[in-house]
């Protein structure tokens, strides 16, 4: 299709732009981003929750059924999306199920706001079920939207994956600080509110969509009216079934390593916490201080800055109509205004500064922001490397990281419980986990679209999230054994298996470059 020769579906309001796209696309972006918002602020500290003395307000778990619980939770939040999919496209369509899943969202994290274990069972199981309603569908709004103007797809999903990024962002920095500072379960509450009110800003804007995501049959009824479509555009080419098969057994052979990926990567919101709250010195005077409280705010404000920017362009277009999802969107602005404005004042009234340990989750964010245009640039460059070398680059990069926090930690006495180390080598690792997040996840989602027929592509994928789940899995099993593991060795050597395994299927993956190369028969 040529990029002169494209059309916005939804209704006309939709077709007004901003940043050269259709309004109703930074309507998706700011639920996405609430939702973010919520998923990454409970995620922030409910490891750090459990395991806190009853006296601090936690419940004084251990260290391994705190980490075995964080697992759980975060496997089943992608396995959900399967049941999720399949329910949207079968009977609910995928507004209907958008907004249905943030309710039950909303009503998961008014449950954690509780201090009771039924009450934190139920949460995270509505979390679980509201994810799964939530997370597929959403962007199936965003296809709807492009089906004809898949050129400017690209650019729209970089779009609203800053929306992701300034959610989770956000989230971890404010419900962390909530919750570390004023008490658990208002950090909890906290992440309730925006999803309440991100629920409530889609659900009366969503006639910016016209029938987009109504319901199945209406759905493709709006998809076979339109004109001038370019059959060959919607043709796929037979493949052998010979071909098909090798092509198969890639994305089988790149979701087992996505696995071991997952496995480490995922220690941030469970041993990485843990060593951030407990052995990493986070209390810093005189000048350091000052320096952490200028980059803090700065790394808080411009963000928010952008962000304020973008939705009052979203105003201008669409107040007339949707005042009343636009005055809920700005509610939660002013809120998250109030709340950073607060924050920061304390910080800066205080003689020396604590860095919460729920804040080092926002490097991941920050890098990501940074360095993603950087790394597209190289993918698009002469330099581009094959799927094998780049998921190789991504293992290696996350464990050179976990190399930097075994290093850091090497003066740790075996089986101590509490070390204040510098606060770089998370920096430091933080960094380099990025790096490695951003060599391998969306290649692992591009490929996947690449390798399998179309008809099989929401299936394949539903089966590339379960291998992602399985890993988070992993990665609470093997986090909870880091009391076991520093006792009868020490921090070091817990940290040197997130070193070594990751490296090694780095290297293995890498090496197997030829053979994959072979099976994709021409996949690029």
């Amino acid at each position: 299709m040529s990029t002169t020769n494209f059309r916005f579906e939804g209704s006309e309001m939709n077709r007004k732009l901003l940043m050269g796209h259709p309004s109703g696309l930074f309507v998706l972006f700011f639920t996405e981003m609430w939702e973010r918002f919520s998923y990454y602020g409970m995620r922030a500290i409910l490891v750090l929750f459990l395991t806190s003395a009853i006296i601090d307000g936690g419940w004084g778990w251990s260290r391994e059924d705190a980490l075995g619980l964080y697992g759980t939770y975060t496997m089943l939040v992608y396995f959900s999306p399967i049941i999720g999919g399949f329910l949207a496209d079968k009977f609910l369509g995928y507004r209907r199920a958008v907004a249905i899943g943030a309710l039950v969202m909303t009503l998961g994290h008014a449950a954690m706001a509780f201090d009771t274990p039924w009450s934190l069972y139920l949460g995270i199981g509505l979390l679980v079920a509201g994810n799964g309603l939530f997370k597929p569908n959403i962007t199936s709004i965003i296809n709807g939207v492009y089906v004809n103007a898949q050129d400017k797809k690209d650019g729209a999903f970089t779009i609203f994956y800053m929306g992701v990024n300034a959610g989770a962002f956000l989230g971890i920095l404010l419900c962390g600080y909530i919750g570390e500072t004023v008490g658990w379960h208002y950090g909890f509450g906290l992440a309730g509110i925006f999803m309440f009110l991100g629920m409530i800003q889609f659900w009366l804007a969503q006639n910016i969509f016209g029938k987009i995501g109504l319901s199945p049959s209406a759905t493709l009824d709006y998809v076979d009216a339109i004109p001038n479509s370019d059959e060959d555009e919607i043709k796929t080419e037979a493949v052998p079934a010979n071909v098909q098969r090798d092509r198969y057994i890639v994305v089988g052979i790149l979701a087992f390593f996505t696995i071991f990926f997952w496995a480490a990567f995922e220690q941030a919101g469970g041993s990485m916490t843990i060593f951030a709250s407990d052995y990493t010195d986070r209390v810093l005077e005189g000048g350091s201080a000052n320096v952490f409280r200028i980059a803090n705010t700065l790394l808080t404000v411009v963000p928010l800055v952008i962000i304020t920017y973008v939705l009052f362009q979203l105003f201008k277009i669409t107040f007339s109509k949707y005042k009343i999802s636009n005055l809920a969107l700005g509610l939660s602005f002013t809120i998250i205004w109030a709340i950073v404005i607060w924050m920061l004042k304390n910080q800066f009234t205080q003689e020396s500064a604590e860095i919460p340990a729920s804040w080092f989750g926002i490097l991941n964010s920050f890098y990501i922001i940074a360095f993603a245009p950087l790394v597209s640039k190289i993918w698009e460059s002469k330099y581009n490397p094959s799927a094998t070398v780049k998921f190789g680059m991504g293992l290696i990069l996350l464990g050179i990281g976990f190399g930097i926090l075994a290093y850091g930690s090497a003066a740790i006495p075996q089986g101590a419980k509490t070390a204040s180390v510098s606060i770089v080598w998370l920096i430091l690792a933080y960094l380099f986990h990025t790096l490695g997040e951003l060599s391998l996840s969306p290649v692992g989602l591009s490929y996947v679209s690449k390798l399998v027929p179309a008809a099989k592509i929401g299936l394949m994928f539903g089966l590339w999230y379960i291998a992602i789940g399985l890993g988070n899995k992993a990665a609470g099993s093997m986090g909870g054994m880091i009391d076991k593991i520093t006792a009868e060795y020490d921090m070091s050597t817990f940290f040197l298996i997130f070193t070594i395994v990751p490296i090694v299927a780095g290297l293995i993956v890498m090496a197997l470059t030829p053979i994959v190369k072979k099976l994709m028969h021409g996949v690029k």
